[in-house]
């Protein structure tokens, strides 16, 4: 990255500035730079003179003139520029963007991403509904964002793991079996009450036909409570079932299914809970028993066991944790959704409790998802209920523009998903827009072929000086910045910008330049921009889990 190897230089130039007594600082370990905000003030500017200047007892001006006079040479760099109160200025040289092309163009090159691991083993957990019904479009949004994050970091040289942990031992399981169980004995008959917060939805009629068709009458015979723990164990595998094909057919795999019964049956959420007693942090009042989390930043303190001896759900959060951290994590990484936003302190207290750093856990919340189709909001179906089937919209618009829409907006406002608009082919289509564009590039490369003009890595990009040849060869350069930037800020809506930005750009390219003409050298080095443009497009589709067609 550009931006690396000028701090290098940087560096190497205030050491030699510190080493002949021009200045006296001790030389930082890390350079900053941005861009500055007016092209004519260069590629890219850093303000370390301005920060040293203090300490060396200098004027920031001179610091920084010591550092230009001692700026080894390279290639990249044109000219350096004191600017202002001391900022350096770096204007880079066609060289440097020559490199780009060439890099981005070699699939070998890994453009785009780190050149080594981090390190650091990352938890990713996200999805994560109860095993009660279908899997929801907002939660198809969840899916969709979880697999970018996941991959964005797997770019910056983070190993990931990615895990759904199924909430299979609460209430809202019970209240699942519950509803089968009426449906189940209404098929045979018998005039059941429907729980009053069960799950409606024909889902549940028809999962109570398949119990039925497998045990016949044999569960009418039993007592209530062995009945309905028959029941779930028949009913939470199926729904787990349709779960994980329908995540599948929208693309999101897991490495890991984490089943909250676990915990409770290893132990561990009674074992978190003796950990918090260990430091004072549990008191029993009314037969209950409390996590004091206000004494850690929460609003109040919590009940982890109901006074009926009953963990609570956060009880099981306490034991979560604690395995997550046990099985070597360095960071955690939790998609909630926003209604979860109360739930945020308490874990970050309970974290803290129990011996680990607030830093050490994220948690982004995925704001909801309302779908319309000619201006009206499209109603929940009646198979699924009152929410919306991820499936349903997988049948309508695909994989592909589902989860690519998912990720046009930041998680932090709701989403309006416009069906219509999403089913255009043409350029008020956001994917469409972009995979148009890799497919456009992958019919002018075998057209050229076609006419015996192949990809040379060695053609004389120079011969490149079109302005729109410049801005693209630009864009494609930031690419290196974007995909850090949305990783280290868990954004990638600032992936599906870029691309849509990359394609406008090409197509300013393609509209003001000629890629296959008589004069050979410059087609050869225009063949190599579109395989550079083509590679980074395919790359950024694919960091948000979108394919890169190459025909449409």
């Amino acid at each position: 990255m550009i931006t690396e190897q000028l701090a290098e230089l940087t560096r190497s130039a205030l050491k030699g500035a510190i080493a002949d007594g021009a200045i006296q600082v001790e030389a930082p370990e890390t350079i900053a730079f941005e861009r500055p905000k007016r092209r004519e003030h260069g590629d890219w500017a850093t303000n370390v003179a301005m920060i040293l200047a203090k300490e060396a007892g200098a004027r920031p001006r001179d610091v920084a003139a010591a550092i230009v006079d001692r700026l080894p040479a390279s290639e990249f760099v044109e000219v350096v520029e004191i600017a202002g109160p001391g900022f350096l200025n770096f204007r880079l040289s066609s060289v440097w963007l020559h490199d780009v092309v060439r890099r981005a163009a070699d699939p070998s090159s890994g453009f785009g991403r780190a050149a080594q691991s981090s390190g650091l083993k990352t938890n990713v957990e996200y999805v994560s509904a109860n095993p009660t019904g279908p899997t929801s479009v907002v939660l198809g949004r969840h899916a969709a964002v979880g697999d970018a994050m996941a991959a964005l970091l797997e770019a910056v040289g983070h190993e990931v793991t990615r895990e759904y942990y199924f909430n299979d031992a609460g209430r809202q399981v019970i209240q699942f079996a519950l509803s089968v169980d009426a449906r189940y004995r209404q098929s045979l008959g018998i005039d059941a009450a429907f729980p009053e917060d069960g799950y409606h939805g024909e889902y549940v009629t028809e999962i109570a036909a398949a119990l039925r068709e497998e045990v016949g009458e044999d569960l009418l015979t039993l007592p209530d409570e062995e009945r309905i723990e028959r029941v779930r164990r028949f009913a939470v595998p199926l729904i787990m079932g349709s779960i994980q094909a329908t995540l599948e057919r929208f693309g999101t795999t897991f490495n890991v299914w984490f089943s909250e019964a676990r915990l409770h049956e290893r132990g561990e959420v009674m074992a978190a809970i003796d950990k918090l007693r260990e430091k004072g942090l549990i008191e029993e009042l009314e037969g209950a028993i409390w996590f004091l989390s206000s004494r850690l930043g929460d609003d109040k303190d919590r009940v982890v066991v109901r006074s009926d001896g009953t963990p609570t759900y956060f009880a099981a959060d306490l034991g979560y944790v604690l395995d997550k951290f046990a099985r070597g994590f360095d960071d955690l990484i939790y998609l909630w959704g926003a209604d979860h936003h109360g739930t945020i302190p308490r874990l970050m207290a309970a974290a803290e409790a129990l011996g680990f750093e607030r830093s050490r856990i994220r948690i982004p919340l995925v704001q909801t998802v309302r779908l319309v189709r000619g201006g009206e909001a499209v109603k929940g179906s009646k198979r699924a209920g009152v929410i919306i089937p991820l499936d349903e919209l997988i049948d309508e618009v695909g994989a592909d523009a589902a989860r690519y829409t998912f990720l046009t907006r930041s998680i932090d406002a709701p989403l309006t998903f416009d069906i219509d608009q999403v089913t255009q082919q043409n350029a008020e289509n956001p994917v469409y827009y972009v995979q148009y564009a890799h497919a456009r590039i992958c019919s002018i490369l075998r057209k050229a072929e076609e006419q015996g003009v192949r990809f040379d890595p060695d053609a004389r990009l120079e011969q490149m000086t079109h302005p729109s040849e410049e801005s693209l060869m630009r864009k494609l350069a930031t690419y290196e910045e974007i995909v850090p930037e949305s990783a280290s800020q868990l954004a990638p809506q600032k992936i599906t910008r870029y691309v849509e930005e990359l394609a406008g750009q090409f197509s300013s390219f393609y509209r003001d330049c000629r890629v296959v003409s008589d004069d050979r050298e410059l087609t050869l080095a225009r063949i190599a921009l579109c395989v550079a443009t083509r590679n980074v497009i395919a790359s950024g589709l694919g960091l948000v889990g979108v394919s890169a067609p190459e025909r449409m």
